[in-house]
Formats: structure tokens, sequence, C-alpha cells
């Protein structure tokens, strides 16, 4: 039942961004076509996911794995809930603030996750910048994906910049806009071995993107 509910949903999502985004799409060879991969993001709607996950044919989507925020997903409302974890298949990540031992655990929670899509060879879908931002800016990176990044320093890291979603469905809105929208996606890099580097570089390629619109 979950299968087919899967695909109906996926199926549904491509036909919707074909016909209200319209997507352009830049250098979609440098797409990973398997894993283990870690696709970095720029974030600004509720659509970002959705349409990473429309790049990709139904065979591949049970191997995609989205970060995504637990206070949101998975602890507001149970159906949502179900549909995070059951279709969407998220890998939780906790943005609440907490004593040190909350913290810790839920870090070590975090990066066993992913460690383990990781090792079933799965392609993560992460924004690291931690939230929706504005749109068409690059905020922050946080330091979570150079930890992840030294953690499997074999794993490739593909930068993407999303142009036009922040506008199609701002944060707050439930209806998207017709739009042409655009993604560009950059050729895949590794750890380097300094975290502030490796950030750095990372924010960088993704800017680099954002200039080719």
């Amino acid at each position: 039942m979950k299968q087919i509910i899967s695909v109906i949903f996926f199926l549904t999502t491509k036909i919707i961004v074909l016909v209200l985004l319209g997507l352009r799409i830049q250098h979609r060879e440098r797409l990973p076509t398997t894993g283990p991969a870690i696709l970095v993001a720029n974030h600004n709607s509720h659509l970002d996911t959705l349409v990473l996950l429309s790049l990709f044919p139904l065979s591949k989507v049970q191997h995609l794995r989205p970060v995504a925020n637990e206070e949101y997903f998975l602890q507001q409302n149970p159906c949502l809930a179900w549909f995070a974890r059951h279709i969407l298949h998220i890998i939780p990540v906790s943005t609440e603030s907490g004593n040190c031992r909350d913290n810790c655990n839920n870090h070590r929670n975090f990066f066993k996750n992913c460690a383990d899509a990781i090792a079933e060879n799965q392609i993560l879908i992460l924004y690291p910048e931690g939230t929706r931002g504005t749109p068409e800016s690059i905020g922050e990176f946080r330091s979570g994906i150079a930890h992840l990044a030294k953690q499997h320093p074999h794993v490739p890291i593909v930068p993407i910049f999303l142009h036009g979603l922040g506008k199609a469905l701002p944060k707050g809105d439930f209806l998207i806009v017709p739009l042409v929208c655009s993604i560009f996606i950059g050729e895949a890099m590794y750890w380097n071995g300094q975290k502030q580097i490796f950030l750095q570089q990372l924010t960088e390629r993704v800017q680099a993107l954002s200039v080719e619109k």
C-alpha cells in the first residue's frame, strides 16, 4: 500500500512540477545516478525537496533521503509524520535548543542515521543553511555538512542552486504561483581536510551557480 501511495505521489509531483513550474535544469549530467552521494542546495521553499526528488526516475525515489526538520515534520501532525517517514523517507534533524546532553544525543542520532543511509548507497538531500531563507539568497552554511563530509570523505557532495522556488511558493503560503524556475547543478566535491575551507569552498560553489542564472 505504501509503495502504491509513493508512486502516485511522486508521479503527481512530477506532473505538477512540469506543468506549473516549467523547470529549466542546467548541467543535469552532473546529477548522481547512484548513491552514495549528498546533494547540497540553498533552501527557500517547501517546493525545494519535491523539485529535487522530481529530477530522479520513479525507480530511484526510494533511494533518496531528504534531511528535514524533526519538529516540523514529525511532531505537529500524525498524518504528516507518517507521510514524512514512509513516503518521503526523511532523515530527521532537530533544531530545538536544549541541554548539552540532549543536543549531543540529537547530533549523534542524526549522524548515525546519515551514516546508515550512506552505507546503503542512498542519496541524501541536505540544506546547510538549516532553514528556509530569503528567496534567491544564500545564507551562512552551518557546520553539519562539514562534519558529515569529514566522516564520509569518499562520498561526492553535489552543490545545487535553486532559483525561483522561493517566489513560486514563499514561506507561509500554501498556493503555488506558476513561474519558470531553474536548477543549476555543480560539479561534485569532496572533503578537503579543513572545516572552514571546506565550508567556504562549498558556499562559493553554490554562489557561482547562482551567477549562471
